[in-house]
C-alpha cells in the first residue's frame, strides 16, 4: 500500500461546460449540476443520489461546478444516508467525503430523503426518493449570509447537535416512507448505530468512516470493472493524509515503476466509443486534483500522474499535452464534442503539469 500526503491545493480548471441557470424554488426538479440565484447571489451547486461517492458520478458533477466564473460560492448537496430498501444498498455518510470538498472549498449542505415511491418490479425497494426542500432552503439562507471558509462550514456540518437532528429526521422519514408505501426497509437501529458512531467524537466517526472506506477499497482492489482495460500495472491502494485531518483511500488503477519513477495512472475505457463519456474522464480529473497535489509519496523521490483513457476502437495514441494534437485529430473520426473534450484536455494537463495517456501503453 502506497502512503501519501498533501499539504496545499490547487489546480486551474481548463474544461468547462456551461451550467443551466435557475431561480431556485424547489431542489427536487433541479438538474444534477447547475447553477441558482438565490436571494441575490449565484450559487453553483450539484447533487448526490447517495452519501456513497462511487454512484451516480458525484464526483463529475463537483469537476463541473468547481471553480465557477459566476458563482458567488460552490455547493454540493449530499444526503446523508440512503436506505434503498431491505432489497436495496443502505449507504452512510462518511467523514472523508467532506474533509475532500473542504478541500476543493467546496460547501456541503447535508440533508436527507422524505419522499419515496415502490420499485416497479422489485420487493421491498423504493425508489425516486426527493430531498426535504424546506430544511435545504433554510440552509440556504445560512449560506448564502455566511463568510467563512468552506472548511468551517463543513466542520459546523459535523457538529454533533446537528447531525443528530439530521439522523433523526432521516429516520423518521424512513419509518413514515415504510408506513405510507407497506415496504420493509432496513432495520432501524442500523441508523441509531450510525447515530451513536458519528456523535461520539469525531474521532470515532473518523474512525467508523475509514473502515467502509478501506473496505470498499478492498474490494475495489480485487475488481475489475467492465471500463477499466488493466494490463500495464498493477492496481495498488494508496492513503493519503492531509492537514484538514482527512485520509483518503484510494485505489490506483495502474501503477508502474519505471527509470526509477513511479507513475499513477487513473485508468477510464471505452468498449464502444473513441474516448471515455465525459462523465468518466471527469471523475478521473477530480481524483487527479487530489494526486497532483501530492507533496510526497514514501518510499519514492520522483512521481508523476496520469490520467490514461483507453478504447478498444481507437487505433492511434498520443499522450498529452501535445503539439501534435491536431494530426491526432485529423486521423481519427471524433466527434465535435470529443474534438472539444480532447482540446480542453490538453490545455488542463499544460497547466497542470500531469500527462495524459490516450491509447498509449508507455513501454
Amino acid at each position: 500500500m502506497l502512503q501519501a500526503q498533501i499539504q496545499n491545493f490547487s489546480y486551474q480548471k481548463c474544461w468547462r461546460d456551461v451550467l443551466e441557470e435557475f431561480d431556485f424554488e424547489n431542489i427536487n426538479i433541479l438538474p444534477s449540476k447547475c447553477l441558482i440565484n438565490f436571494e441575490g447571489k449565484t450559487l453553483a451547486l450539484s447533487k448526490w443520489v447517495s452519501p456513497k461517492r462511487t454512484r451516480s458520478y458525484p464526483y463529475a458533477r463537483v469537476y463541473d461546478t468547481f471553480d465557477s466564473p459566476k458563482a458567488n460560492k460552490i455547493i454540493t448537496i449530499i444526503p446523508i444516508i440512503k436506505d434503498e430498501g431491505f432489497n436495496g444498498d443502505m449507504d452512510y455518510l462518511q467523514w472523508d467525503t467532506i474533509s475532500l470538498m473542504s478541500l476543493l472549498n467546496v460547501y456541503v449542505i447535508l440533508c436527507f430523503y422524505d419522499y419515496a415511491e415502490t420499485h416497479p418490479t422489485r420487493k421491498d425497494k423504493i425508489t425516486n426518493q426527493k430531498f426535504n426542500n424546506d430544511y435545504i432552503i433554510k440552509q440556504l439562507i445560512n449560506l448564502v449570509n455566511y463568510h467563512q471558509s468552506a472548511l468551517h462550514w463543513n466542520l459546523n456540518q459535523l457538529e454533533n447537535n446537528h447531525l443528530l437532528s439530521l439522523v433523526e429526521n432521516a429516520k423518521n422519514s424512513y419509518q413514515k416512507i415504510e408506513n405510507s408505501l407497506h415496504v420493509k426497509l432496513h432495520n432501524s437501529q442500523n441508523i441509531d448505530k450510525f447515530a451513536q458512531k458519528i456523535t461520539k467524537d469525531r474521532e470515532s466517526f473518523m474512525e467508523f468512516s475509514r473502515q467502509k472506506a478501506k473496505d470498499a477499497q478492498n474490494r475495489e482492489s480485487l475488481t475489475i470493472q467492465p471500463k477499466e482495460q488493466i494490463g500495464i500495472g498493477k492496481k495498488e491502494k494508496i492513503t493519503i493524509n492531509n492537514y484538514l485531518g482527512g485520509q483518503y483511500f484510494f485505489t490506483i488503477d495502474d501503477v508502474i515503476f519505471q527509470d526509477n519513477i513511479l507513475y499513477l495512472c487513473e485508468s477510464k475505457h471505452s468498449k464502444n466509443a473513441l474516448l471515455p463519456s465525459n462523465d468518466d474522464i471527469k471523475d478521473g480529473l477530480l481524483k487527479l486534483m487530489l494526486y497532483n497535489n501530492l507533496s510526497n509519496i514514501s518510499g519514492f523521490k520522483d512521481f508523476k500522474i496520469v490520467l490514461r483513457l483507453t478504447s478498444d476502437i481507437l487505433k492511434n495514441s498520443i499522450v498529452l499535452p501535445s503539439k501534435n494534437l491536431e494530426s491526432f485529430i485529423e486521423n481519427n473520426a471524433f466527434s465535435s464534442s470529443q474534438i472539444q473534450t480532447l482540446n480542453a484536455l490538453n490545455l488542463e494537463s499544460v497547466n497542470n503539469h500531469f500527462e495524459i495517456w490516450i491509447n498509449n501503453d508507455f513501454f
